[in-house]
């Protein structure tokens, strides 16, 4: 068990040894800073007076005192009754993005039984009810390669006897955040699920207040390791422990807590409510298993870094992973390498000359999911940027999904070779509106992660293979659309659809703009613009996806192609939900980011529609958007597809695929529905 003194309460607002030159990302940093003596001196009388009060209250620590309580400072509850910020964690309800909006106070729209039916997807996966948000883990291989400096192909099998194990976190009461505990599910596939019992409650004193994100580790000799934070009787959040009742249950259906948890505790100037979320572990190359862990130091994002060989005992490092200044809170954070040369994915520990790691971050602050390409240091644990200038966090930095996308996790596919990414996809609606459906929230389609080979400088995503299982029939179309056309697209029912489509933009066009310097160059920003409906010379042209009949109810997917002050294009992919929906109890942003064009290189998107949730692919996924979006029309038969083109002076060449979707097979509990699922 970690040292008691951690539990410590000191103001961040000291100066503190996580800040200290020792901690800056940087292989020859110093790696220790001694402190002035007599504040060394003071620091220590008083950790030990606090240790010797500590012992003696543990023993009784069952969950019904509040002896042993932990003083927090900056508390929030004075100003918000929020059960998220009153645990520590973010505002894991619709009532922060109302917020953000800033129209808390909208009249809830009068929603019937057949709309909000419509809404609930058929092939995302989602809990039969009640709320759900972060991903925890799925776990697949066996174990760990334990090579460190090459890539390798690990011959063992990816399923843990035959199964993907997904674990998310589940409230199992409501429809909003509250009572959290870890669901349980299991796949042949990452397509097609069956819900399995509850995995982990809160029922010890170390999470009586929530069985939070965690993450599974395969060890050595085909153990298994489940880290998770808890949030105490105290609200201090803390990494305990876990692991399979019994390991020949193809099912894991139980779950046991190690008895000496907590296994850590908030380190000397954490807050104990800014402790949170265990990565994966990675091996070091002297053998030992590391861990990183988010957190911050007033405004300053930081990932600590902790080592160890049984799980059970930690060493932290002196030097964190990572650290960007007015970055707040870091949550969910992710740390895994990618290959500088192919495509396929790779072990969490692998390491060597033609291999970059990536940091990512959920930023607590904005609720934005951010990640940096860099180089890794097993020396002393550190982690620096390729280009400081857009490190994690910072507003110009790269983000997975410039859309409804958060707390994401990566997982290492040992059996195909790939690295997947699964993300909390959150509502948009009113929390009235989820209480009303009796649900909330959902996961994105998995996604393959790998380096833009072709660029170097960021990360390409696309869905997993797998999602093809669930195409049915199918129409090609090829067809000039002029400026300020809107064409509808002759297909079925448009509500599940899988879409991929090349477009060209008119060679005239492109030289009469490039060649013209009348023509004034443009500060294009998606999220600023206006809309789809805001015409430009080259743009916006792309879809409308779930839109009615008149177009009165329709969210526009795009391009859109400005001409820069450096008079070169530059393009942007673009998600409006301005017009997704007549409710007036739905926050309907214009989502959307550049997106990089190499020479000679068509535009191309793929989008996937099912009933309330698009997901959008430009350039085979080197930006990608996430939207939630609640028609009130354009659903069930209503809902319809267009293609449109509305720049003022290019015609453009659309050829598209478009797909009808098959339902997954998302079933609860039964013996009969595992025998189902063990047989496709």
């Amino acid at each position: 068990m970690a040292s008691s003194d951690a539990l410590l309460p000191i103001s961040a607002r000291e100066e503190d040894p996580l800040l200290s030159d020792g901690s800056r990302s940087d292989p020859n940093a110093e790696t220790h800073r001694r402190r002035r003596p007599v504040k060394g001196l003071l620091a220590v009388s008083f950790g030990l007076l606090f240790i010797a009060f500590y012992v003696v209250l543990i023993p009784t620590h069952d969950g019904s005192s509040r002896s042993n309580d932990v003083k927090i400072e900056n508390d929030e509850t004075a100003t918000t009754t929020s059960r998220a910020r009153l645990a520590g964690v973010s505002e894991k309800s619709n009532g922060q993005l109302w917020k953000l909006s800033g129209e808390r106070n909208t009249v809830s729209f009068a929603w019937n039984n057949s709309v909000l039916s419509w809404q609930r997807t058929a092939f995302h996966f989602q809990p039969e009810q009640n709320w759900m948000n972060d991903p925890n883990e799925i776990i697949g291989g066996t174990r760990s390669s334990g090579s460190h400096n090459v890539i390798t192909r690990n011959p063992r099998p990816l399923f843990y006897k035959g199964w993907y194990h997904f674990f998310y976190q589940y409230n199992p009461n409501a429809a909003v955040w509250g009572d959290i505990v870890w669901g349980h599910a299991v796949s042949k596939d990452l397509i097609h699920w069956v819900h399995l019992p509850i995995a982990m409650v809160a029922d010890q004193w170390y999470d009586a207040n929530g069985v939070w994100t965690g993450s599974a580790t395969f060890l050595d000799d085909g153990s298994l390791a489940m880290l998770y934070t808890g949030s105490t009787d105290k609200s201090v959040q803390v990494q305990n422990l876990a692991y399979p009742e019994d390991l020949n249950d193809p099912l894991l259906l139980k779950w046991v807590k190690y008895s000496g948890n907590p296994v850590l505790v908030p380190p000397p100037g954490i807050l104990p409510k800014d402790f949170r979320d265990p990565t994966t572990a990675w091996k070091t190359s002297d053998g030992k298993w590391r861990i990183t862990i988010g957190s911050k130091i007033n405004k300053t994002g930081i990932s600590l870094v902790y080592d160890t060989i049984d799980f059970k005992t930690y060493e932290k490092q002196d030097a964190l992973l990572h650290k960007v200044p007015n970055t707040g809170m870091w949550e969910c954070v992710d740390f895994y390498p990618v290959s500088k040369t192919a495509v396929n994915g790779l072990d969490t520990s692998v390491n060597g000359p033609n291999v970059k790691h990536i940091v990512k971050a959920s930023m607590d602050d904005t609720r934005f999911d951010h990640y940096a390409v860099g180089t890794y240091f097993d020396s002393n644990g550190t982690w620096i940027p390729d280009d400081p200038t857009i490190d994690v966090g910072m507003s110009a930095s790269l983000r997975y999904d410039y859309g409804k996308f958060y707390a994401s996790k990566t997982f290492y596919d040992q059996n195909k070779g790939r690295r997947i990414l699964w993300s909390w996809i959150g509502e948009s609606d009113s929390e009235a509106a989820d209480v009303q459906k009796g649900w909330s929230s959902l996961q994105g389609i998995p996604r393959t992660v790998v380096l833009d080979t072709k660029t170097g400088k960021n990360l390409v995503q696309w869905p997993v293979e797998e999602i093809k299982s669930l195409r049915l029939s199918s129409k090609q179309f090829d067809m000039e659309v002029g400026p300020g056309s809107v064409v509808p697209v002759d297909v079925d029912s448009a509500a599940q659809l899988d879409i991929e489509a090349e477009f060209e933009i008119n060679k005239e066009s492109l030289d009469k703009i490039l060649g013209d310097a009348s023509v004034v160059a443009e500060e294009f920003s998606c999220q600023k613009s206006g809309g789809a409906s805001v015409r430009g010379a080259l743009g916006p042209f792309g879809f409308s996806v779930l839109a009615d009949k008149s177009l009165s109810e329709q969210t526009p997917v795009y391009f859109y192609v400005a001409k820069g002050k450096d008079s070169k294009l530059k393009t942007f992919f673009c998600i409006d939900t301005s017009r997704s929906t007549f409710a007036n109890d739905v926050v309907k942003p214009i989502y959307g980011s550049s997106v990089p064009v190499l020479k000679g290189e068509k535009l191309t998107m793929r989008i996937l529609v099912d009933h309330s949730i698009v997901e959008g692919f430009a350039q085979a996924g080197r930006t990608c958007i996430t939207s939630r979006v609640y028609p009130t029309k354009a659903i069930y038969g209503a809902a319809k597809l267009f293609v449109f083109n509305n720049a003022i002076d290019a015609t453009i060449t659309a050829s598209f695929k478009v797909w009808q979707m098959n339902s997954a097979f998302i079933h609860p509990y039964s013996e009969e529905a595992v025998r189902a699922l063990s047989s496709t």
